[in-house]
């Protein structure tokens, strides 16, 4: 019997093999990817391994897929449901500036810290929002509509097979086999021909819109690796002659401690796909839709240093305006040097940063009594803190990648109100509960501090 762990690992190879075979580059990113994490276990030794075991983050993977309606995210949560995923965090990307990105997502991925280190495999899903009137007219929206509904992402062998390893847990080794080969397959690139005209209007309005609706089919739009110094790795790509694209997205690099989530991408690749002509005829064409993107993750802030983080970048936002493009990131390191805890300490102590904690067995008895503030727990050597890795993503930041992998920002009417969405609208949508990051990972730091004797939990722990 295969567990469900053990077909999200292999799932995540799989779809790594298949999409390194239609996307070279993306071989390369992961080459040079684990080319640094080396490097940088070698320089820093055990340090470098602070955020997660090598091993761990040499495997771990993010995927990114578009699905079109709230019937095709249902059967998406079936098939990840197999692999022991739930939908967490809910990210509205329609408001972003600059371009024209009609949908919202969530991530599945697993939620237990067990199952996040056997394999934190994740997949970032968004749905497009044909609702909205600031996209979609009423006659676009009419044949979308149309469009979507007769077309099957999924088949039903693969969703009854996920619907079994979902309710128990496992599959036999057959069956396990069987559901990895149709998911994979799920997720190709599909050769069939695209109707040019149909295309071309959906990407008038966006080129997401017409890479989700205007095909019979999905497919992984990229997948990510993650890396110990993506400055290094970014350095390195260029040298190689991979054209990345112009910034990495989320906080700076400072000396401080590494916190929430960078990302950048080589820039999307002319892909060669066949198109068909209003005569009927097939061309062979090329769209520019899927990309490989590369990450380095921090610490989880809690909801006041992610507010604190969010207040940041609207300051930073404000000083750069003044200043000239190239300047932006040092304004961001000198806000972040001003405003954030230099040390994984002082982020502990001041509520900023989530950590489980542990007592110090073999701190050496000189007969005190612990303090019972956080701040002297820790300093006095009775706790030890160990750094929650932030599992989730930035919304900012998804839709920068998103972004700069566009070649038209689309069009947009801003005269017109957009239709509601938010997390109890997409679980509404799924059938199962979008979860609130936060709530995880304050889960997970209550759980440690519940363990340690009495005597050692910090005034005010739960």
């Amino acid at each position: 019997m295969i567990g469900q762990w053990r077909l999200r690992a292999a799932f995540a190879a799989r779809l790594s093999r298949m999409y390194g075979r239609e996307v070279p580059a993306y071989t390369t990113l992961v080459d040079v990817s684990r080319e640094v994490n080396e490097d940088v276990l070698r320089a820093r030794g055990a340090d470098a391994e602070r955020l997660g075991s090598i091993g761990r983050v040499t495997a771990e993977r993010h995927g990114a897929i578009r699905v079109g309606t709230p019937e095709e995210l249902r059967q998406v949560a079936r098939v990840f449901g197999a692999l022991g995923m739930r939908p967490v965090g809910f990210y509205d990307l329609r408001d972003t500036p600059a371009s024209a990105l009609p949908i919202v997502s969530t991530a599945f991925r697993p939620v237990d810290e067990e199952e996040l280190a056997r394999n934190p495999f994740r997949v970032f899903t968004s749905m497009l929002t044909v609702s909205d009137p600031r996209f979609f007219d009423a006659d676009l929206r009419s044949r979308l509509t149309a469009f979507l509904a007769g077309r099957e992402l999924f088949p039903p062998e693969l969703l009854a097979l996920a619907d079994r390893a979902e309710a128990e847990r496992e599959l036999p080794d057959a069956d396990a086999e069987r559901f990895l080969e149709l998911a994979v397959a799920a997720f190709e690139l599909s050769a069939e021909p695209i109707d040019r005209e149909w295309y071309a209007a959906l990407e008038r309005v966006s080129a997401v819109a017409a890479d989700i609706g205007g095909v019979r089919s999905t497919h992984i739009n990229h997948l990510t690796p993650r890396v110990l110094d993506i400055d290094e790795l970014y350095r390195r790509m260029t040298v190689r002659g991979i054209e990345m694209i112009d910034t990495i997205q989320g906080p700076p690099r400072w000396p401080g401690p590494d916190v929430l989530l960078r990302q950048t991408s080589f820039r999307a690749l002319a892909e060669p796909r066949a198109l068909r002509t209003a005569d009927g005829s097939v061309t062979l064409g090329a769209l520019r839709v899927r990309f490989g993107e590369v990450e380095a993750r921090g610490i989880a802030l809690t909801r006041e240093g992610r507010a604190l983080y969010d207040r940041l970048l609207g300051l930073v936002d404000e000083r750069a305006a003044h200043c000239p493009a190239g300047e932006r990131g040092d304004v961001a390191r000198a806000m972040w040097t001003e405003h954030l805890p230099p040390t994984e300490h002082e982020l502990a102590v001041r509520g900023l940063g989530f950590f489980t904690y542990h007592a110090v067995p073999e701190r050496p008895a000189d007969g005190s009594r612990p303090p019972s503030g956080l701040g002297g727990l820790l300093a006095g050597g009775w706790l030890r803190a160990e750094p929650i890795v932030y599992e989730d993503f930035l919304p900012r930041s998804a839709a920068g990648i998103f972004r700069s992998n566009l070649s038209d920002t689309g069009s947009r009417n801003s005269g017109q109100e957009g239709s509601s969405y938010d997390a109890d609208r997409l679980s509404e949508a799924m059938g199962r509960e979008v979860l609130d990051p936060f709530t995880l990972y304050e889960r997970q730091r209550d759980l440690s501090l519940a363990r340690l004797p009495r005597a050692l939990r910090p005034q005010g722990a739960s």
